[in-house]
């Protein structure tokens, strides 16, 4: 099966208010056109880098995410390369953004929950995201539209569960208390191997990579 049949019959098993984002980590620009043939529209990356030499090479519109981890350093050529920002987990991340956004140009950012509690991953801990989202709400240039999770890595897609469960839960918690002031609406969890328990669970976004492009 080809990328382009790979991508349809996601797109077709996926419901219509999901977005799925084509995790294009160590893709070619090839690779990534035929997504867009097949009907994907919006495309993940991981590094700055990547995506810097990526988007010249692939004309078709596409709505383009920051989903690794972002540098604060690496901020500003961000920024020009991408639409979301899926990886905002700090206030000081959230000012730098700020600072260096077009006014004109919002940048639309998620806050990524550490919601499995792991030392070794970023993200903020759930007890901390309703303080970090309000403080981000306030900063100009920047829509803060929901919540990101990677959960600890499963064995099978139900391990995933409770943590998507969570994730939904805290995500209504915020959309119940910012009733004014945020726009939330998007959760973004669920990968190759526990995308369907994501959905099940609430998610509105899920970011797929070998599902849509095949082993690297």
């Amino acid at each position: 099966m080809d990328i382009e049949e790979r991508c349809r019959q996601v797109l077709e098993e996926v419901p219509r208010s999901v977005t799925v984002v084509a995790a294009v980590k160590e893709r070619s620009a090839e690779e990534v056109r035929a997504a867009l043939r097949a009907g994907i529209e919006h495309l993940g990356g991981n590094y700055v880098q990547h995506l810097e030499q990526l988007r010249p090479s692939v004309p078709e519109p596409a709505q383009w995410h920051m989903i690794g981890p972002l540098q604060k350093n690496k901020v500003r050529k961000a920024l020009r390369v991408v639409n979301w920002i899926q990886t905002v987990d700090s206030l000081e991340l959230g000012e730098h953004l700020s600072r260096r956004v077009d006014p004109e140009a919002p940048v639309r950012v998620l806050v990524q929950v550490n919601i499995g509690r792991e030392p070794q991953k970023a993200g903020a801990l759930p007890d901390d995201v309703p303080e970090l989202v309000q403080g981000l709400a306030n900063l100009p240039g920047l829509r803060v539209r929901g919540l990101m999770a990677l959960p600890p890595q499963p064995d099978t897609p139900e391990d995933s569960r409770p943590y998507f469960r969570r994730m939904r839960r805290l995500l209504d918690e915020l959309r119940e208390e910012h009733e004014r002031t945020p726009r939330l609406d998007v959760l973004s969890m669920g990968m190759t191997a526990d995308w369907r328990v994501a959905v099940d669970e609430g998610a509105t976004m899920i970011r797929l990579g070998t599902t849509l492009f095949g082993p690297r």
